[in-house]
């Protein structure tokens, strides 16, 4: 137990976006036979995403000098409230160098073209001449159907993608190991004969002309295969954070970076396609609503598309919360604690990882920061064995007797003070205070966030943790109450 001493703080938190900036200025010279009278000129600043250069070699251009930035997507796997979408940055750097004289440049190839996907509409894909006889809320139907049946294929491109051209590669250049592989990759080898069964369904479905009368049917019959996303799901968590620790290993980061920058990968990092099945199931309840919405009310198919939408809600539910379940295991696994005193049976009781992330104290330290449904857990990152662990930082505090303060900006001052103006209010912001009173011992923590949004996610957090705890409080207490009034009736009969 910390007594009231110094207050602590925090700051960014949920996964942080890793971003790669590479610079390459490699410019090769070719000089004619005959000297020419060098002039100085200013050399183009070019990004590399608009470089096309394809120029003979007896035509007079400048030196180039080439920036590249790229920037790796890291989907997080964070716990519900948290949880945010990765994001691409692609900045595109650029800058002057000095004068330099006229020099003759090389024939360059252009850089590979980043390949694709195609937005493919049915409207665009089929003869539309059937369109003449289909109202505007018919089209729309039939444009949902194969945005579907689009969807899946793009899907199972990219798993035998992730497959071919990342796994088997690894595997046989043994630049990871085999059970690496498989915890990396999980059962990701099943999904794909599961989603092209569904592909085929839905093309056997669609008649010569390009239309699809019903779809309901097949996806009733098939969606109960989605339970076996559970294992995939729940083993996210530890496949993610393996995968962020072959990343040290250099061959493991050059061949990833290199399938970065290759046209196949479109931009998007390993974890990306690992990822596209947890995306593309939580995709499925919108997808099957938009059906259902352009579907008429005589329709035959409304009832099967509202007995398949009440299915997939029910199935996304269940794996949700198995894959909360890991994670919260997960990182319980992770805790490191230094005494005995610290370990707390709430940590223990706990299945659910309401949020966690880093976040700096009123010192700028970087903690990490959990809460479980029952406890709020502080801890420092640290490395033992190459493996990221969290030891306790302070005593765990109970969501149930935890308070909570929001900060208003340049009121906290970095070392512990407070007061109303801060002359340096840019690194004062977006504070929050916990505190936690037993006995006559009092722990208190300042955290800055990352942002004014990453502060109220954790503040909301927070209170639904304590609004959860109170429930279960009122439930015991219910139950206790039932069970007393229960015995004693059954002494009043005796």
């Amino acid at each position: 137990m910390q007594s009231v001493g110094a207050e602590e703080t925090s700051g960014p938190m949920l996964q942080r976006k890793e971003s790669f900036s590479l610079l390459s200025t490699s410019e090769k010279w070719l000089f004619r036979g005959k000297k020419r009278k060098q002039r100085k000129r200013d050399v183009d600043s070019l990004s590399l995403c608009s470089l096309d250069i394809n120029e003979p070699s007896t035509k007079r251009v400048k030196p180039l000098s080439r920036v590249t930035s790229l920037a790796s997507l890291i989907p997080p796997v964070k716990a519900a409230p948290l949880k945010r979408i990765g994001q691409t940055l692609q900045r595109s750097i650029s800058f002057r160098s000095d004068c330099r004289p006229e020099i003759m440049a090389p024939r360059q190839i252009p850089p590979a073209v980043t390949k694709r996907r195609d937005s493919k509409l049915w409207s665009e894909t089929f003869d539309l001449g059937l369109g003449h006889m289909l109202s505007s809320r018919d089209i729309k139907r039939q444009e949902s159907i194969f945005e579907l049946s689009q969807g899946e294929q793009d899907l199972i491109e990219d798993l035998k993608l992730a497959k071919k051209a990342y796994r088997d590669p690894m595997l046989k250049l043994s630049i990871m190991a085999e059970h690496e592989l498989s915890q990396i990759f999980g059962t990701l080898d099943s999904l794909i004969p599961l989603h092209e069964d569904l592909l085929s369904r839905l093309r056997e479905a669609r008649k010569p002309d390009g239309s699809t009368d019903r779809v309901g049917h097949i996806l009733v019959d098939w969606l109960p295969c989605l339970d076996t996303y559970n294992s995939y799901c729940s083993n996210q968590v530890a496949a993610k954070a393996l995968l962020d620790h072959k990343k040290q290993d250099p061959r493991v980061q050059d061949f990833l970076q290199r399938c970065l920058e290759s046209p196949f990968s479109r931009k998007l990092d390993l974890w990306s396609f690992l990822d596209v099945p947890r995306s593309r199931l939580v995709k499925y309840p919108l997808l099957l609503r938009e059906i259902l919405k352009h579907t008429p009310n005589a329709h035959p198919d409304q009832q099967h598309l509202e007995e398949a939408i009440n299915m997939i809600q029910s199935i996304v539910a269940d794996i949700n919360t198995q894959t909360g379940e890991s994670e919260c295991r997960f990182y319980k696994e992770r805790l490191l604690y230094l005494e005995s005193g610290q370990k707390d049976l709430l940590i223990d009781s706990s299945r659910i990882l309401s949020c966690h992330g880093e976040l700096k104290n009123n010192r700028g330290a970087k903690l990490h920061v959990f809460l479980f449904q029952d406890v709020l857990v502080i801890t420092r990152a640290i490395t033992q064995n190459e493996q990221l662990w969290y030891q306790l930082y302070r005593q765990p505090i109970p969501v149930r007797e935890l308070e909570w303060e929001d900060l208003q900006d340049g009121e906290m001052r970095l070392g512990g003070s407070i007061r109303g103006a801060f002359s340096n209010h840019e690194r004062t912001k977006n504070f929050f205070r916990v505190v936690f009173r037993s006995g006559g011992q009092l722990q208190s923590h300042s955290f800055q966030a990352s942002d004014a949004f990453n502060k109220q996610q954790w503040l909301n957090c927070i209170r639904q943790a304590q609004a959860g705890a109170r429930r279960c409080v009122d439930c015991s207490v219910m139950d206790t109450t039932e069970a007393s009034l229960g015995l004693s009736t059954e002494r009043t009969h005796t």
